[in-house]
């Protein structure tokens, strides 16, 4: 009869260490911190269009919501520019440490490997790859395709066997002005590139936009904080759904991403099926 109850005192022991545990922790004073230096500091990536431009009247999605953000908790946004991110989406190639700043973000996703890492906001916006036609029957078969994959961090392996799959004829451009000046004069029947960057160049001729295939990945675009930075964390997020309920976030976003329905292609969500 003894067993039972030495196992009963053994367990309480147990919860009540792990209580006492918790109880000597040192205390998350993360916010606490950052109010007392009244400046929030996020490190970006120099350019990641449309989520960071470098452009002062237009700075991008992700620094008008920081800046929003930061104005709610009453902080100033302080930008750390770290030239390693927007290459990769894996935070660890980034080497940022937390001395250097409270949040990351500029192209941070809500992967495995983020969450691994990172603690994460809820997120604001989806991407991937995602192609651009001038002509709303093109088709990504047998077709000369510009590829813009240098400020992306997805997948260019996956995209690659895709297209070799498909027997298209690919060029690599350097940047978006290259990739559009190939789709207008006809060098490229339809271009690739990281969804929100598609849209941006694609709306001003009001071209096609469309998702590339499920399987080359979609993700979800987020805050990056520290782990165990929870009081901060609580901070950010509440700010950000108040920035939901005002309408503040969906503005922010239309200002760079214009309406979907202008540039989805008609077959639903604008996805392309595997080629044959």
């Amino acid at each position: 009869m003894w067993l039972p109850a030495r196992r009963d005192v053994i367990s309480f022991a147990g919860v009540f260490g792990l209580l006492g545990a918790v109880y000597w922790l040192p205390p998350d004073t993360a916010l606490q911190q950052v109010r007392e230096a009244g400046t929030l500091r996020v490190c970006l990536p120099p350019s990641y269009p449309p989520l960071v431009t470098g452009d002062p009247a237009a700075p991008g999605i992700d620094v008008e919501l920081l800046r929003t953000i930061a104005r709610d908790l009453h902080l100033t946004l302080s930008v750390v520019t770290n030239p390693a991110m927007g290459k990769d989406f894996n935070p660890r190639a980034w080497r940022i440490t937390r001395a250097q700043c409270d949040m990351l973000a500029g192209g941070v996703v809500g992967s495995v490997t983020t969450r691994s890492f990172l603690d994460i906001t809820p997120a604001y916006a989806a991407t991937g790859w995602a192609w651009i036609a001038p002509h709303p029957n093109a088709a990504l078969s047998g077709q000369r395709i510009g590829v813009l994959a240098s400020a992306s961090g997805l997948d260019r392996v996956a995209l690659a066997a895709w297209l070799r799959g498909a027997k298209d004829r690919v060029t690599i451009v350097p940047d978006g002005k290259a990739l559009v000046q190939g789709l207008q004069d006809g060098r490229f029947d339809a271009g690739v590139t990281e969804r929100l960057m598609a849209v941006e160049l694609a709306a001003p001729s009001g071209w096609r936009v469309g998702w590339m295939p499920p399987e080359l990945g979609r993700y979800r675009l987020v805050f990056g904080l520290w782990k165990g930075d929870l009081t901060l964390k609580r901070a950010v997020v509440g700010a950000m759904e108040g920035l939901r309920r005002s309408g503040e976030m969906a503005a922010i976003l239309s200002k760079y991403v214009p309406a979907a329905s202008a540039v989805e292609n008609d077959a639903g969500d604008g996805s392309l099926g595997r080629p044959q």
